[in-house]
């Protein structure tokens, strides 16, 4: 995979998932967590720590499940490899604040860790049709 690759697949990635976690958290979820979370949930988001997890996130997504996908052309690769992953780094959190932290609310995790698996499916699918349809468009130019 070369740099180029990588980073265009990084920037779709992080448009798509920007989009798609940003209408979960504000349309969809953001009652939920207020009413499940309640006083453990800060007043103002830590911007800082939010950005450092977009950016390793996306990285670990576009290096270990939709460049693969890419690599092997496959829009199953990418749609279950995502759900994957989003699955095991979803429940790493979920799963650790249930265990470390008093109160957590264990009705939240199943939900949050669904909601991990069908955001990197969705952000995988989603960036490797568009890296197939650039790759076609290069194509055609040769």
């Amino acid at each position: 995979m070369s740099l180029r690759s990588f980073l265009g697949q990084y920037l779709v990635a992080a448009a798509v998932f920007l989009v798609l976690d940003l209408a979960w958290l504000g349309l969809v979820a953001q009652g939920l967590y207020e009413r499940l979370l309640g006083d453990l949930l800060a007043e103002q988001p830590n911007v800082a720590a939010a950005v450092a997890f977009y950016a390793i996130f996306l990285a670990g997504l576009v290096y270990f499940v939709i460049s693969p996908a890419v690599e092997e052309r496959s829009l199953r690769s990418a749609l279950f490899r995502g759900a994957a992953f989003g699955l095991v780094t979803y429940a790493t959190w979920d799963l650790t604040s249930l265990a470390v932290i008093e109160d957590f609310p264990a009705a939240l995790v199943p939900i949050d860790m669904a909601w991990g698996a069908v955001l990197a499916a969705g952000v995988s699918s989603v960036t490797f049709v568009v890296a197939q349809r650039v790759a076609g468009l290069r194509a055609s130019r040769h």
